[in-house]
């Protein structure tokens, strides 16, 4: 079908779905028409925006990554491990509010041809490490590591959509991705500027083979891909070339179970694995029916980080998972790629946001701040805590003159101590002096936020025992 020129195909087009009784908009409840063939292109607009933003998004990192050896971030080809001995920095924009606690391990899956194999060395016992994977859809739909799998190390198989065989001798797990294309992201715990050449030993054990090389069999190719050009950050969120970028994404991830309504849907109006949707070619009426899609998605986008994740009604916890978990989910997921996209499941990781302080009120760097951890009260992890600096908009590590871009727990004996024991932290944008700089998170001079990391977080973590402190305007 080629994309419409005139509305009056898209009332055919709509007319024939209006029997789908499994439509899902972004939160519960069905759409309703209104009768507008404009209005339900603005409607299916939204609905695929909050869909795929997390797609597209995830397609604009894993493009940097993996594809475009141009690119300042490129790490190098698919299917290959990728490690940096070192923790993330100002300089690293790639992905918003990255962790700067644990060097990182990328793997970009092609899964197309056939499985890989992924090998993971022992490692010490109390070091932390973690192997997420991320597929499409930026479900989080399996873990290795410390909490999951232990420290013993292993072999193990990851499979895409198409795969059918059986565990081969040799491998402890077959792991399933729902997509074509995916990532593995690697964590390994850093203990200080001294223990880099340890994480270096240990990214060197991380490595991964094509299932074929491990059986010592012929190799298996697939068709090379035409990757298209992704978009910025900033021009994904109105250019209506975004659905042509979700269209190429959906060739490689199959219509998941439940989903069959909302891919019919997109088709309608030309997005999907086999659709044809040109954004040069739409007419001004049907592009300025898209545009208002795209502006309604972020505003019910705006009003729920205001109402429900701003007041701690929807905290990160709910935002990351599995597929099962986020099922019909799509604002929730929506909401976990824009403010931290790759962010673990609360298992692996819970991240409180400290976007205000004790009064409500905007945190800023024109002020200064106290946050303070009274005795007993600091973070309860079975790995470590970080507390993390992010300047806003950008939602991007802040650089600083003493190069601090968190304060963590390996860090604790180098901090002063309250004369009852607990910690305070002094955040603002000059100096605290000499005697308080050793618990100084240096802020920038306008807008920021912080995020508390809990690594393999504790029971009352995940079930409201602890809850974080409040940053004090001082």
């Amino acid at each position: 079908m080629k994309l419409w020129s005139a509305l009056g195909l898209i009332v055919v087009l709509l007319a024939a779905l209006g029997g789908c009784g499994d439509r899902q908009s972004a939160q519960p409840g069905a759409p309703t028409s209104t009768g507008s063939a404009t209005d339900d292109v603005r409607q299916i607009a939204k609905e695929a925006y909050i869909y795929g933003f997390p797609m597209v998004d995830n397609y604009r990192i894993q493009h940097a990554y993996f594809v475009d050896s141009n690119n300042p971030e490129y790490k190098g080809g698919w299917d290959q491990t990728h490690s940096s001995a070192r923790v993330y920095t100002p300089e690293d924009t790639a992905v918003q509010t990255p962790n700067s606690d644990t060097p990182y391990t990328m793997l970009g899956t092609d899964l197309r041809a056939e499985p890989l194999v992924l090998t993971v060395p022992q490692i010490e016992e109390g070091r932390y490490y973690s192997l997420q994977f991320v597929d499409a859809y930026t479900a989080d739909y399996a873990y290795l590591g410390s909490r999951a799998t232990g420290n013993d190390g292993g072999r193990y198989l990851l499979a895409g959509p198409g795969w059918s065989g059986d565990k081969p001798e040799g491998i402890d797990e077959v792991i399933r991705s729902d997509t074509e294309f995916g990532s593995v992201i690697y964590r390994t715990q850093l203990f200080g500027a001294e223990d880099i050449d340890n994480v270096k030993a240990i990214q060197n054990g991380y490595t991964v083979e094509p299932l074929s090389a491990f059986l010592n069999q012929p190799a298996i190719s697939a068709p090379p891909v035409d990757f298209i050009a992704p978009l910025t950050v900033e021009t994904q969120k109105t250019s209506p070339k975004f659905f042509e970028i979700l269209s190429f994404v959906l060739k490689y991830a199959p219509v998941l179970p439940g989903e069959e309504g909302q891919r019919a849907r997109f088709a309608s109006i030309g997005i999907g694995a086999d659709g044809d949707f040109d954004a040069d070619k739409l007419s001004p009426e049907t592009r300025a029916a898209v545009q208002a899609g795209m502006a309604d998605a972020w505003a019910e986008f705006n009003a729920f980080k205001k109402d429900r994740l701003d007041t701690g009604q929807v905290t990160s916890a709910q935002l990351f998972g599995n597929r099962e978990f986020l099922a019909g989910k799509y604002l929730y997921r929506m909401a976990g790629a824009v403010l931290g996209i790759y962010g673990n499941t609360a298992a692996e990781a819970i991240y409180p946001a400290l976007a205000v302080d004790s009064a409500g009120a905007p945190l800023d760097g024109s002020g200064s701040y106290t946050l303070r951890f009274a005795p007993e009260q600091l973070p309860p992890v079975n790995a470590f805590w970080s507390l993390t600096m992010y300047q806003l908009p950008q939602s991007l590590l802040v650089a600083n003159p003493i190069n601090r871009y968190l304060i963590n727990s390996p860090m604790l004996d180098d901090l002063i101590r309250d004369p009852d024991g607990g910690i305070t932290i002094n955040v603002q944008n000059e100096s605290p002096g000499a005697a308080r700089e050793a618990n100084w998170l240096p802020a920038p001079a306008g807008p920021f936020q912080m995020i508390l990391r809990l690594y393999w977080p504790k029971d009352e973590a995940l079930g409201g025992g602890w809850t974080p402190p409040k940053a004090v305007k001082s």
